[in-house]
């Protein structure tokens, strides 16, 4: 009797994909989201483990005067400040690694690896996005529909105007490439 992986049993790791990556030789950008943040990680294989090279987190974003969510925007940003980090790390070439997220164009994970490409790294994958959606002009336009005090009350707590979503966008990105 064969007793399972605990991280197949459990799945939490498909074997058959990681495999394909590792057998690649190049680099991976993994990108994980949670409920609050989004964490892109360049790793590389050793043989005695994973290696992250190099990570951004939606959180430094805030220093910059992002407030961070998990959205589409601040993945794009996040993915973006990795590129920075990561530059000279990642010159031969690298792969997307989201995991046992589905594979869905537009979606979150997209955005950050757009964003790591956009920013000068040589990423491997196809991915069209629309650019109100990357800006962030989809949530301003929905906030707009919605009674103050609603889903985004935190953003306006935090003093963020949604309303001005797209700029904020566009400053943060300028200090990303700037530094």
């Amino acid at each position: 009797m064969r007793i399972a992986r605990s991280r197949r049993s459990d799945a939490s790791t498909n074997y058959a994909k990681r495999i394909a990556m590792l057998k690649s030789g190049m680099p991976r950008v993994v990108v994980r989201k949670s409920n609050r943040q989004i964490l892109v990680q360049l790793v590389g294989y050793k043989e005695n483990g994973d290696v992250v090279l190099a990570s951004a987190g939606s959180k430094e974003l805030k220093k910059m005067g992002w407030e961070p969510r998990s959205n589409i925007p601040t993945a794009y940003l996040t993915g973006m400040l990795l590129a920075k980090k990561a530059k000279k790390l990642a010159e031969k070439g690298c792969i997307l690694d989201i995991g046992l997220y589905r594979p869905v164009q537009g979606s979150v994970e997209f955005a950050a690896a757009k964003g790591s490409k956009d920013g000068g790294m040589a990423l491997r994958f196809n991915a069209e996005f629309d650019a109100s959606r990357i800006t962030g002009a989809h949530i301003a336009k929905y906030a707009a529909m919605k009674p103050k005090g609603s889903q985004f009350a935190s953003y306006v707590k935090s003093g963020f105007d949604v309303a001005k979503i797209s700029d904020a966008f566009e400053t943060v990105k300028k200090k990303i490439l700037s530094d």
